[in-house]
């Protein structure tokens, strides 16, 4: 299974791809986080990430997918060439799945990326006239878009974005999988949780190891 590459910029939020990662984690995709500099990167609500690779150690070979988050304040990151260089190596398409939610699809319309494509996004109409970096010909007012290798989104649709997300790099997942716990009738039996049978001998195993540590500790 190829890798899935994230890409930080500073105050990106965690928030909007963290049901992606997350669905890699479940599936066992490796996430490997990209940014300009070697520094630590702050998210929009004060996590402080140290990225694994700087932008010239990506390797397209090794990824299958690039997950751009939104940002809190866009314009200093837009201004700053190091991301603008980095994304427009893939102009053209390709294999690579790029998927950019909320204000992350004005990166990809100022390296060039959006052009002849339709895309949505998450943007103020105001920033989007003093800032007309994406074309407007390819916009739809909608929650989710996909054209070709390119997945884009509106900030509030963070599940569906990770469902066809996860869907497009080969990941066995509904349309539902991260779906709000309201309008349904619960039963006790739903909290109920059981590891499934292929996991527990090793589960168990893992257990038994931790309480061995802490006895010899």
């Amino acid at each position: 299974m190829k890798k899935a590459a994230v890409m930080l910029y500073p105050l990106f939020s965690m928030q909007e791809i963290s049901c992606t990662t997350e669905l890699f984690k479940f599936y066992g995709k490796e996430i490997v986080t990209f940014s300009a500099g070697r520094e630590p990167v702050q998210s929009e609500d004060s996590f402080t990430i140290l990225p694994d690779r700087p932008f010239e150690a990506f390797c397209r070979e090794d990824f299958d997918c690039l997950l751009l988050p939104g940002i809190w304040e866009p314009l200093p990151v837009l201004l700053d060439q190091r991301n603008i260089r980095f994304l427009e190596q893939f102009r053209g398409g390709g294999s690579l799945i790029i998927a950019a939610i909320s204000s992350a699809p004005l990166l990809l319309g100022k390296a060039g990326l959006l052009e002849g494509r339709r895309f949505t996004h998450g943007v103020f109409e105001e920033f989007l006239d003093a800032f007309p970096v994406m074309p407007r010909a390819g916009m739809v007012r909608t929650y989710l878009v996909e054209d070709g290798n390119l997945i884009t989104a509106y900030s509030g649709a963070f599940r569906e974005f990770a469902a066809a997300v996860g869907r497009r790099v080969g990941l066995d997942c509904p349309d539902a999988i991260f779906s709000d716990m309201s309008g349904k009738t619960w039963t006790e039996e739903d909290f109920i949780f059981h590891l499934p049978p292929e996991l527990l001998e090793e589960a168990r195993a893992f257990w038994d190891s931790c309480i061995e540590a802490e006895k010899s500790s």
